[in-house]
């Protein structure tokens, strides 16, 4: 469950789901793989602040759930993860590596989505405009939503 980061200077919570394609779409992610990669993201949460709230294997990709902090960018926690966890399945899986050829686990491409903890893009869009308005500008404009 994700939870309020606090900093000296702000409080979050940015969440992520990330989705990482293995190299050539290979179906290469064997329940040793999932282990591996699973105990790599352990390792990876207690040395950066990104926390991995859920993590999904299909065999030819990996869903992340994470957590970060406002000082790493998507694409900082996204190079993170795929070198860390890249360099040491092949190191702790090594018929891996001979399936892709000796080359990277993951593909040069991902999937990256902001994930809301409190509610859906609507919800939050509809919030932000009514900040500052009057009771009677949200009751109306609450209205209108309902006729679409």
């Amino acid at each position: 469950m994700s939870e309020y980061i606090h900093k000296s200077h702000n409080v979050s919570v940015l969440l992520y789901h990330l989705v990482f394609p293995c190299k050539y779409r290979r179906a290469v992610v064997t329940d040793e793989v999932d282990t591996v990669l699973r105990s790599v993201c352990f390792d990876i949460s207690n040395r950066y602040e990104i926390t991995f709230l859920e993590i999904g294997t299909d065999r030819d990709h990996v869903h992340f759930l994470v957590q970060s902090v406002p000082t790493y960018s998507p694409t900082k926690i996204v190079r993170t993860i795929k070198s860390i966890t890249g360099r040491l399945v092949f190191e702790r899986v090594p018929s891996v590596k001979k399936q892709l050829w000796g080359g990277a686990f993951w593909s040069s491409g991902y999937f990256v989505n902001t994930v809301s903890r409190h509610g859906s893009e609507a919800t939050i869009t509809d919030y932000v405009a009514s900040q500052g308005r009057t009771e009677e500008y949200k009751r109306l404009h609450v209205q209108q939503l309902n006729l679409f």
